[in-house]
């Protein structure tokens, strides 16, 4: 028999305490907690939540961000770490699912940073994390590719969940890699980019992909986007005048949740800060299927052959005289040992 569970799910849409880890920690905590005592089982978090994104790559030539570069890596955190072990500790103590999006150091690289999505259980286990395959345009100052061992999806108790970070919602591999895994809960995570150019609706782009993907798939995206602060704004525009204006453009930001028929589920959050909530039943991903499975029937594998490489990429390999021992810059294993 047959049995999908429904859930309730929480979006956040905030501002980080900007560059301020152990702050912005906290407010996670908080936000959490208020998710959890609202009935939610599955909090998603904004894009680089932890502690904030590299604005200043949008109206800073390279050598004048150079100096926020090195603010961003002292503020970035390890995994694991004691920082992504207190959001552990508090989605434990909830009993909630968390997918939290933070600024990843490479512990064996002072100033490699990656744009990593943290999934973790209500058990306070990191289930895995998602570095972001391709920096978009500007980000390129700031981060490192990731590679394609974390395209994974997870099997928890209120459903097949996967994510992905920002623009990478658009490749339509990485999409379908994490759809043919079977996932039914798709996390989307965004910030706030008030810097586009000047016709670009942000907040709409935003909705867009992540019906494209509800549609496609016959899944639920949950989508968390950040947004600019007064403190965001204030850190900026004494220097650069032309941050302020550009930073304060409206409908910049959407969060909210997309149903399997690729529509949006409640009242989604346009700009301010707060928590969108929806009911989620995945029993409803099943009749829209019988017309379109992109990831069974409704497909030509005869036709068309992906073939994803989830073999970790690191730097270098390390062969002693009597074994061979491949070093990763990281152990998921570890990672998980750590937050219990």
């Amino acid at each position: 028999m047959l049995n999908l569970p429904k859930t309730k799910v929480a979006a956040v849409q905030a501002a980080p305490v900007f560059l301020d880890t152990d702050a912005t920690v906290e407010k996670v905590c908080q936000l959490i907690k208020e998710a959890a005592d609202n009935g939610a089982k599955l909090v998603a978090f904004p894009e680089v939540f932890i502690a904030g994104y590299p604005y200043w790559n949008w109206f800073m030539s390279p050598v004048e961000g150079s100096p926020w570069f090195e603010k961003l890596v002292r503020s970035a955190i390890e995994l694991p770490g004691p920082e992504i072990r207190r959001v552990a500790q508090a989605a434990k103590a909830h009993g909630v699912h968390v997918v939290i999006g933070c600024n990843e150091r490479n512990k064996n690289g002072v100033s490699t940073l990656y744009n990593t999505l943290v999934f973790i259980g209500p058990d306070g286990k990191i289930l895995g994390r998602h570095r972001k395959l391709v920096p978009t345009w500007a980000e390129k100052l700031t981060w490192a590719n990731g590679d394609g061992s974390s395209l994974r999806v997870y099997d928890t108790a209120i459903g097949k969940l996967g994510g992905l970070a920002c623009g990478e919602n658009t490749n339509t591999l990485a999409r379908f890699s994490l759809l043919a895994q079977g996932e039914m809960l798709h996390v989307a995570s965004y910030i706030s980019l008030p810097v586009a150019p000047p016709d670009y609706d942000m907040s709409e782009a935003i909705k867009v992909r992540a019906m494209a993907h509800s549609f496609e798939g016959k899944v639920y995206t949950i989508v968390s986007c950040s947004t600019v602060s007064e403190e965001i704004i204030d850190t900026f525009k004494a220097t650069h005048p032309q941050a302020e204006t550009l930073l304060r453009r409206e409908n910049s930001a959407f969060s909210g949740v997309i149903g399997p028929d690729g529509r949006v589920v409640g009242q989604p959050l346009i700009d301010k800060e707060g928590i969108v909530y929806a009911d989620v039943d995945l029993s409803k991903c099943i009749q829209p299927r019988q017309m379109h499975d992109i990831t069974g029937h409704y497909n030509r594998f005869d036709v068309f052959d992906l073939r994803v490489n989830r073999r970790p990429q690191q730097a270098a390999q390390f062969f002693d005289a009597d074994s061979a021992v491949s070093f990763e810059d990281d152990d998921s294993d570890e990672a998980a040992d750590e937050s219990r």
